[in-house]
């Protein structure tokens, strides 16, 4: 009798868990072996993504981050249920300004790095996800965090004509030469003792000549909306604070994203 007690309280306590809010936000792990190696991933996709075309966002862990705290910092499969929302695994990684043995994860820098192993890692998640949903082909955004946000920029240099916006946090780049315009929204410290906020506001200053980009108009709280002459935006959120990833940020990147889209 005790047993079958036992049976019927886990049933409802596992009822109960299943219908807390945010359980429907049930992330996925997938695995895909690129070059002899396992990568992996944690995707949401909302029940619509197998029946229309639905937003895709790449979320990419910064320097000695994982997915799973990825999911847990960023949330956007929170902040936008309705999209599919993507946080990859990085490998381990030489840095640039710290671990410079490569003992912790993280993303190439630059074209050729690692045998382009994360490039070739976003393009085998791209066309997984569109074998098995409906992507929305006009929508679909990159967004990280320092080394996940120096990977952003290095998507947006080889893959740009598949997003239709950046927003890369704690962040500088050297690649914009090799850019096309597009619409980004860039999150900064003015004290950021990791990544200079002096290099920091140098790729942002590139950024608004590249999309023709008029003087700066105050949004909400330190955001800074520079409107472009050919439709592609730069957004700035500039706060006080250090490289930290601001807890406010992913409200912020979701609503820009839903606001751009490709023609």
């Amino acid at each position: 009798m005790q047993q079958a007690k036992n049976k019927i309280c886990l049933y409802f306590l596992t009822l109960i868990f299943f219908l807390l809010p945010g359980f429907a936000a049930e992330l996925e792990h997938r695995t895909w072996t690129i070059d002899g190696v396992a990568r992996e991933a944690l995707i949401y996709a909302p029940p619509q993504a197998q029946l229309s075309a639905t937003p895709v966002v790449f979320a990419l862990h910064g320097h000695g981050g994982g997915m799973r705290q990825a999911a847990n910092s960023f949330g956007y499969h929170k902040q936008w249920p309705e999209a599919m929302v993507i946080y990859p695994q990085g490998l381990k990684t030489p840095g640039r300004l710290t671990d410079l043995e490569g003992k912790k994860a993280g993303w190439q820098r630059e074209v050729g790095d690692q045998n382009d192993r994360d490039l070739k890692f976003f393009d085998a998640m791209l066309v997984g996800l569109k074998k098995d949903y409906r992507v929305d082909e006009k929508r679909i955004y990159a967004t990280g965090h320092s080394n996940g946000g120096a990977f952003t920029y290095l998507l947006w240099a080889t893959r740009g004509d598949v997003f239709a916006a950046f927003a890369p946090s704690g962040a500088a780049s050297t690649l914009i030469t090799k850019f096309k315009p597009k619409s980004v929204l860039h999150v900064a410290g003015e004290n950021d003792l990791l990544v200079k906020f002096a290099w920091q506001k140098a790729t942002i200053d590139a950024l608004r000549r590249l999309n023709q980009c008029d003087e700066g108009q105050a949004q909400a709280k330190y955001c800074t909306l520079y409107p472009s002459k050919i439709g592609a935006p730069v957004v700035t959120y500039i706060h006080p604070g250090g490289h930290q990833f601001p807890k406010e940020a992913p409200a912020l990147i979701v609503k820009f994203f839903k606001e751009h889209a490709l023609p």
